[in-house]
């Protein structure tokens, strides 16, 4: 009997998402459908805003049309799932999808992770070279290290799943999750997995914590410079950097409080979820256009664009 149990291979996952309560299904299904919405209208304004308006021609923006971008990205990674769940309760994953859905969380989460690394740079360059930021963050630099965080997030990606890969799966198909979590997969292995903990905290929550304390060291240093001259254009600097730091934490923490200690269930660990999945992406954009007058004079204006046409249609047919 045994041995039949281990010859069997696992095909499916079953998540038991967030609650078995149909009422707080359709509930929780209504809240989440319009912070996805709402995540996909308020990253693509910035990053239509972007690409249209050319005073936002700068690295700052092309980097933070690259970050909006990466936020629509790691919603629809798990939200759709989710909501499908919510609505229909099928809660049934394939491996193969399971696999997918592991692999494009990781990828782009952590290609934010060094996009937010480079971000951090850019302020640093525009506060500390002024005169030659233009010249080094210059389009072809900006391209490359976004390309860099790609490559990054793949490599990160590729030895998690590569992890998981060589693990044999053969019994328990039960995740207590809204979607595949690294972690619990490997809980489900039909082996010992102490060494491949290990390395998963090696190459997750320790790096999380490492490039989390170089981002704050890095922001300190800038605003000691910023504080130092106060000038108006500091203050936007500051105004900016203070934006950075609030996503910056916002991406981080939660990260950290479930990557840094994987394998231990947490009470509030699906909670903690939810905001890093779903609730952050649809904060950033928000976050960035309260603290950025730029920003927000670039939506104005592509706003009166868009009415434009519709004013010129109804002044015609009047």
């Amino acid at each position: 009997m045994e041995q039949q149990n281990l010859n069997t291979t696992v095909t499916e996952f079953v998540l038991l998402g967030l609650t078995q309560n149909r009422g707080l299904q359709y509930f929780l299904f209504v809240v989440f459908f319009i912070v996805y919405i709402t995540t996909w209208l308020g990253n693509f304004t910035i990053i239509i805003a972007v690409i249209t308006d050319y005073q936002l021609h700068t690295p700052m923006y092309f980097l933070l049309a690259n970050l909006a971008f990466l936020d629509v990205s790691d919603s629809s990674v798990n939200a759709p799932k989710l909501l499908l769940g919510l609505l229909s309760q099928c809660n049934i994953i394939s491996f193969n999808e399971c696999l997918l859905q592991m692999f494009f969380f990781h990828l782009i989460g952590a290609a934010m992770m060094f996009c937010l690394v480079i971000m951090a740079l850019d302020r640093y360059v525009a506060i500390y070279k002024p005169l030659q930021y233009l010249t080094i963050m210059n389009r072809g630099m900006c391209v490359g290290l976004m390309t860099g965080a790609w490559l990054g997030g793949f490599a990160h990606s590729i030895v998690q799943i590569e992890l998981i890969l060589q693990l044999p799966f053969c019994g328990p198909n039960v995740l207590d999750n809204f979607y595949c979590d690294v972690p619990q997969v490997i809980k489900l292995a039909c082996a010992d997995t102490y060494l491949v903990e290990i390395l998963m905290v090696s190459n997750g929550g320790l790096l999380l914590i490492i490039v989390f304390i170089i981002l704050l060291t890095s922001y300190t240093i800038i605003l000691v410079k910023i504080k130092t001259h106060v000038t108006e254009g500091n203050h936007k600097a500051l105004a900016t950097c203070g934006a950075q730091i609030t996503v910056v934490s916002l991406i981080f923490i939660p990260g950290i409080v479930i990557d840094a200690q994987p394998f231990k269930k947490l009470p509030m660990g699906k909670m903690v979820s939810v905001l890093y999945t779903l609730v952050t992406p649809m904060l950033n954009p928000m976050i960035y256009t309260l603290r950025n007058t730029e920003m927000k004079k670039a939506i104005r204006r592509l706003m009166n664009r868009m009415l434009m046409p519709a004013k010129k249609i109804d002044m015609i047919y009047f």
